[in-house]
């Protein structure tokens, strides 16, 4: 005789200090999943009643009595189902935990402390929890399950633990940030742990967007043969059932709903998309807008921008200068129609030139160089701010990765934004990805994703100019960033020793212009920022 018990992974996005609305969140979905599923057990994220990452909200003493308010709450609501949630602790003698509930009939019957305390990459757990010690396990209708959060999974330890104390099942509260290859890498680890103990999990992510981290979601259940039995959808809320079935001697996950998983830049574009709802959204903007340029890389941010928040709420102002090509002005017009958003054109000329007239007394005797390129691109810059006080929209910077990284881009100008969509996008994915999105429904002009690279600031201008073309760059980026290889290793790939040198120093030299910059979307498995922490003043070489 087998007996059934039906899980539902609740893939939520909750938001970050946000407690009371977080409460609502969990008792909604739960109530749902009761209804829809007749559901025994519903599993949220990782530090679900908060949202992750709080960083420094954790060291403020007034949130752990909030905390133990809503968990109250969450106990008198929810009686008729298991609620599994995320939650952070303080003890009486100041010490904090990351924390996961079993809450059944108006009580927490047990807690559990994530043992594993990530402090790499985005991460900077120890900097506020101490390490738990001891597994939890409690059984609910003739099935013993195992609780662990996120990192504990990627360790064997509090897996065996867990299942050395009798655990059939394994529930994994996650808050894991969306990367270029992440849900593959999920799915590859949690096949060796099953591989390793011989019992199923549930792996249940968060969803959503926060500041510069994107989580994709893409909860799924696996069998104790490694085989994904269940997958959620990924970058958006939702809930999924999983059927468990108690055997003779084991628990068996039953085949259940098969989401869509994005691949290439698909992926990388549902995670742009959902980074700019939920940064603007979540932040009560109105709105955004941006310098169309007539170039490829607004012309992406302006699609992303319209994809994720709708025509309505984006507007595009082409700033033309003398400069500034006909075919880009035609082309920036052109999308701005086919997208339907609002569009403007204001030209610089006359502020250039009164700029020009005022700086003449100071600047007599010098020959024009980059000052007047930057004063260019200030001028759009002050002229976006200025629009964006008067009428609340935030502004989107739209360089990317490349240019970010070797400071090809100009502070106060070009830079200036609220939020930047393409901070961690190399040049050569932002041509895949206008590709892409072309392939959905044609919204860039052609000849912008086929004509040279120019930031038109001086006559007849191209970006190689100054730069190697982009597949080196950015393959020069990646080994110096990514992967931390020396120089003298990259030189010895095949690259020009001149080149080489040439844009790593631009990197070091730049980083004061990073530490100014708009937060962005991390997509890549090395971005700057929290990812990647070098000091402004260095004399570090190699």
């Amino acid at each position: 005789m087998t007996e059934a018990v039906t899980v539902v992974m609740g893939q939520i996005d909750p938001v970050v200090g946000d407690i009371d609305g977080n409460v609502h969140r969990i008792i909604k979905a739960a109530e749902q999943a009761k209804d829809q599923f007749h559901a025994d057990i519903i599993v949220f994220p990782e530090m679900t009643l908060l949202g992750y990452p709080p960083e420094d909200l954790l060291l403020r003493n007034g949130l752990y009595p909030q905390i133990e308010q809503a968990l109250g709450k969450l106990c008198d609501e929810l009686n008729d189902i298991v609620c599994v949630v995320g939650y952070p602790m303080m003890d009486d003698l100041g010490e904090r935990f990351n924390m996961a509930a079993w809450i059944h009939k108006g009580t927490i019957k047990a807690s559990y402390i994530k043992q594993n305390l990530p402090n790499y990459s985005v991460f900077d757990e120890q900097r506020y929890f101490t390490e738990g010690h001891q597994p939890c396990v409690i059984e609910y209708k003739g099935i013993r399950f195992g609780l662990l959060i996120c990192e504990d999974i990627w360790k064997i330890s509090p897996c065996t633990q867990a299942k050395e104390a009798g655990a059939e099942v394994i529930l994994n509260l996650n808050a894991s940030p969306f990367s270029e290859e992440k849900h593959q890498d999920r799915i590859a680890t949690l096949q060796r742990r099953v591989d390793e103990i011989k019992r199923p999990i549930i792996y249940v992510n968060q969803v959503g967007g926060q500041d510069d981290l994107v989580f994709d979601g893409g909860s799924f259940a696996i069998s104790s043969t490694g085989e994904v039995m269940v997958q959620s959808p990924q970058f958006e809320k939702a809930l999924t059932a999983v059927k468990l079935e108690k055997q003779v001697d084991s628990v068996e996950v039953m085949q259940g709903e098969q989401a869509q998983i994005f691949h290439g830049e698909a992926r990388i574009y549902e995670a742009l998309k959902l980074g700019v709802y939920d940064y603007v959204s979540k932040n009560g903007f109105p709105g955004v807008l941006l310098g169309l340029s007539g170039g490829i890389d607004s012309a992406l941010t302006l699609a992303i921008a319209v994809d994720a928040l709708g025509a309505d709420k984006v507007e595009a102002v082409m700033m033309p200068f003398r400069y500034t090509a006909d075919i880009s002005k035609e082309d920036a017009a052109k999308q701005a129609e086919t997208m339907q958003v609002s569009y403007h054109t204001v030209p610089i000329e006359p502020m250039y030139e009164a700029f020009e007239q005022s700086l003449a007394p100071l600047f007599a005797g010098k020959s024009e160089d980059l000052t007047e390129e930057n004063l260019q691109a200030r001028i759009r810059g002050t002229l976006l701010m200025a629009l964006s006080n008067k009428n609340g929209k935030m502004v989107l910077a739209t360089s990317n990765k490349s240019e970010v990284s070797v400071g090809y881009s100009t502070l106060y100008g070009d830079m200036v934004g609220g939020f930047s969509p393409l901070k961690d996008v190399p040049k050569t994915l932002v041509y895949r990805l206008a590709k892409y999105r072309n392939s959905l429904s044609p919204v860039i002009p052609e000849r912008v994703i086929t004509r040279p690279p120019s930031a038109e600031l001086r006559p007849d201008q191209v970006d190689q100019d100054s730069l190697p073309d982009y597949d080196v760059l950015d393959e020069i980026i990646r080994l110096f960033v990514k992967q931390d290889k020396t120089p003298q290793q990259i030189i010895e790939l095949g690259f020009d020793p001149e080149e080489v040198n040439k844009v790593i120093r631009l990197i070091n030299v730049s980083e004061y212009k990073r530490r100014q910059s708009a937060p962005g979307i991390k997509i890549t498995q090395r971005a700057y920022g929290r990812d990647r922490r070098y000091p402004i003043t260095s004399r570090y070489s190699e």
